[in-house]
């Protein structure tokens, strides 16, 4: 039989060819990103075009004509060297921040006691890094000093009045302080709370499920605003006659609770999420109710709502600033009562303090947010292939 010619076969693989031009290269990513239909294209071109108007004209005003320094308001309504100060332009008056820094972090706490907000805010850090990094070691003691031995050490601290430390007042609270801790209180008493209520409302007990619900949705339905007011001026009419709360712990409670309401719907909706065979696995095991859900079910839960609850937790933080409607000033708020000085009253100085106020804010959440993103990609392993 004659033999049937296969010198068209390929007898070696060919080796891998390089990906074209078109596909690689800061070129294709333009095209893959920027420019990949015409209303990238519109949209592309409308983005450089406000960045090439904006940001020269901020960067002028934020560092070329900028007042860096001086002692009242004169300094900041001199023309800048160098050029012509077209009308109504004038740069940042960072002169004006740089005096006011002190109040802006600590209100009118006593200055010869401020050592006791800056050994907080370090015995804060040097605890919360670790507690952030999944591979610090001794976990659950970094927990058990952050969570219950540093509340209990910082309340010391900044109230004082023991250990021969000096009294201070809440009421000479302010700045980035007051911030830091409504915000930190909020956020370690509503993400516990929030589970016990969402746990709550999908109990099969009528009792605790109506309480849980009656409480986010009255909660949920008024502003933060309407809460603080309650806790600041209504609350101590129901107190019986001669007690009464601090004002700051006011705000703690009405700021925690209305918090609460909104990462309880946060954690019902991971609870929601978890396929019903996890349930019915964990009791399979015969896990009892507290087993089954601190071991399976809240774990997987609590994953899949990190951006939710991060997104409460930016939104306490900045939700902060609303107790200056009940006369406490938190960070804004010390900005905006430093306009009023006569000493400092121009024109430039309410744009200037604005904006450090709102970099400071942005620099928190926006630690938060990327912290968050990182968690969530680390934890992303149910899907990995």
């Amino acid at each position: 039989m004659q033999q049937a010619d296969l010198s068209y076969v390929r007898t070696e693989m060919l080796a891998p060819q390089p990906a074209p031009n078109r596909e690689r290269g800061f070129g294709a990513w333009l095209r893959a990103n920027l420019f990949a239909s015409p209303i990238d294209t519109v949209l592309t071109l409308l983005g450089l075009f406000l960045v090439v108007w904006f940001v020269p004209n901020f960067l002028r005003w934020a560092f070329i004509d900028a007042v860096w320094s001086g002692p009242d308001r004169s300094v900041c309504a001199t023309i800048p060297q160098g050029g012509i100060q077209p009308e109504g332009w004038s740069g940042a008056c960072w002169a004006f921040v740089n005096a006011k820094f002190a109040q802006f972090m600590y209100g009118r706490y006593t200055f010869s006691e401020r050592w006791r907000v800056d050994l907080t805010a370090i015995m804060f850090v040097l605890l919360m890094v670790p507690l952030l990094m999944p591979r610090a070691p001794y976990k659950g003691l970094n927990a058990l000093l952050f969570f219950v031995v540093f509340p209990i050490v910082a309340f010391f601290l900044l109230v004082g009045g023991y250990f021969g430390l000096r009294y201070v007042p809440t009421s000479e609270w302010g700045g980035l302080l007051v911030t830091m801790v409504l915000s930190f209180v909020g956020i370690a008493i509503s993400l516990p709370l929030g589970i016990i209520l969402a746990l709550g409302r999908r109990s099969k007990m009528p009792a605790i499920k109506l309480v849980c619900v009656i409480f986010i949705e009255v909660v949920r339905g008024v502003p933060l605003v309407t809460v603080l007011f309650m806790a600041s001026v209504m609350l101590p009419l129901f107190m019986p006659a001669g007690v009464t709360f601090d004002r700051f712990l006011r705000a703690l409670v009405g700021v925690s609770l209305f918090a609460s309401a909104y990462m309880a719907e946060v954690v019902r909706g991971g609870l929601q999420a978890i396929p019903k065979g996890q349930y019915e696995g964990a009791e399979s095991l015969g896990l009892s109710y507290w087993q089954k859900m601190i071991l399976i079910v809240l774990p997987q839960a609590l994953k899949l709502v990190i951006p939710g609850i991060v997104n409460t937790f930016i939104g306490l933080f900045k939700d902060t600033s609303l107790v200056y409607i009940i006369g406490m000033f938190d960070l804004l708020g010390i900005v905006r009562q430093n306009f009023t000085d006569a000493a400092w009253a121009s024109a430039q100085t309410p744009m200037s303090g604005l904006v450090f106020a709102g970099a400071v804010f942005w620099i928190f959440c926006f630690g938060m947010s990327r912290y968050s993103i990182w968690m969530e990609r680390r934890l992303d392993t149910g899907h990995r292939r």
